[in-house]
Parts: C-alpha cells; sequence; structure tokens
C-alpha cells in the first residue's frame, strides 16, 4: 500500500505535486499548531503597509480544517489539476503555472477590490484565503475543456462535466459552506476560458502570452508524436507481373 502510493506521488507531474505537497504540509503543520494561520492569511494592511508579501502566496496554501472539506479539496486538487498538467497542458508547464498564476492575481484583485466597494465589503473581509477558490478554478477550466465527459456524483445521478462546477457549487450551498469561494473560483476560470480560448477564436489575438522569463524557469519537454515508419514494398517476383 505504501509503495502504491509513493508510486502515485512520483507520477505526478511537477506542478501538481509540488503544490499539492505545500498544501498538506501547510495544513498539516497548522493543525499541529507548527505553524500559524495568522502569519498566512491574506490580509491588505499586512501586505502593502508592513510588507508582508508572503501572505500572497500562504493564503492559497492553507485550506482551513483538516476534516472532510479538506479531503474534498485535496482530491479535487489532486485530479483535476493533474489532469490538466497532464493532458491540455502537457508539455507546456510553464503555460500551466502562468496559468495558476494569472487565477492567484485575478482572485486577490477580486478579493482586494471588493473590499472597498460599499455594502459588500464585509462580505469580501471574510475572505481570508483563497486556497478552495484556485481549486474551484482549475474544475471550471478543466469542465470547459472536457465539457462532454459523463460524470456521476456520489452514485446519485449523472451529468456532462460542463455541470460540474455548478454541482460543486449546489453541494457546498447543501452542506453549509460559502457560496462566495466557489463563485470567485468560477469567476477566475471563465475571465481565463474566455481569454485563452475564446477571445482567441474570435479575433486571433491570444493575450495571455505566458511570458519568456516564466518560459525559462521550466525545460518543458517537447511532446512526440509516434509516426508510422516510412514502408517500402519490394518489386513482386517477375512470374507474377507476366502472369495473366
Amino acid at each position: 500500500m505504501a509503495q502504491a502510493v509513493e508510486e502515485w506521488y512520483k507520477q505526478m507531474p511537477i506542478i501538481t505535486r509540488s503544490y499539492l505537497t505545500a498544501a498538506i504540509v501547510t495544513t498539516i503543520g497548522c493543525s499541529l499548531e507548527i505553524i500559524s494561520p495568522y502569519n498566512l492569511y491574506l490580509h491588505p494592511k499586512l501586505v502593502f503597509k508592513q510588507y508582508q508579501l508572503w501572505r500572497l502566496i500562504t493564503n492559497f496554501l492553507y485550506f482551513r480544517k483538516m476534516d472532510l472539506d479538506f479531503l474534498f479539496h485535496m482530491f479535487f486538487l489532486a485530479r483535476y489539476c493533474k489532469l490538466l498538467e497532464e493532458n491540455s497542458f502537457r508539455g507546456r508547464t510553464a503555460d500551466f503555472f502562468y496559468m495558476l498564476l494569472f487565477g492567484a492575481t485575478v482572485l486577490t484583485g477580486i478579493v482586494l477590490i471588493g473590499g472597498m466597494v460599499p455594502y459588500v465589503s464585509e462580505s469580501f473581509a471574510k475572505i481570508i484565503f483563497l486556497s478552495n477558490s484556485l481549486t474551484f478554478m482549475m474544475v471550471y477550466v478543466w469542465s470547459k475543456q472536457n465539457p462532454f465527459i459523463h460524470m456521476s456524483f456520489l452514485g446519485l445521478f449523472t451529468f456532462t462535466a460542463a455541470y460540474l462546477p455548478w454541482v460543486l457549487l449546489g453541494f457546498s450551498v447543501l452542506v453549509g459552506a460559502s457560496a462566495w469561494v466557489d463563485l470567485l473560483g468560477m469567476i477566475a476560470g471563465h475571465a481565463y476560458y474566455f481569454l485563452e480560448d475564446v477571445y482567441p477564436r474570435m479575433t486571433g489575438r491570444r493575450p495571455l502570452r505566458t511570458p519568456s522569463f516564466i518560459k525559462a524557469l521550466f525545460a518543458d519537454e517537447a511532446v512526440v508524436v509516434a509516426r508510422p515508419a516510412a514502408v517500402r514494398f519490394a518489386a513482386p517476383p517477375p512470374e507474377e507481373v507476366h502472369q495473366d
């Protein structure tokens, strides 16, 4: 069993493995009180006035309590992050990292700007960890790129992957979780999907080109497509050529 888990972990692509490891280590560290969540959460004043810039990253690593919700999100992270990196972004590790960076930037921007808008500022002020939202963004992007895959929710009913984010959103509401967190992930995911897939088809321009300095960080392996070897047929024997 332990060997199978180790093999499964080693076979994960680099970004998925790194993010999953950081999330589990951070969450367990907080549960054991080795790390304080108060040093991780997103707070505009602490970031911009006291220059605690690490909070822009650490708020995406902590998944709150180690309960059933934590297990669900670790499953979503391991599954859909891996599916995206191995399929849609196969051989494009830098592009996948840029997608996560874009999503994290959009989520952070929404929360910071929303915290300054009257009537909704209190709701946004309560969102201090965006790890669940970033995970939900990956689920949304995957569902948009694989809309016709048939899925089942807890064996209760079947649906296509295009409706997966809405099914999970409804489940979050049923169990009493905040719908805001999932909605933010859907907004960030749709922004990426529109700018990366829809807008280029409409205009021929691609605004989300991965910067060269990010590409320099990753040595992507070329995706090799196997082609059949050239086949040469020998000339037929003379008797067959002259045969009536």
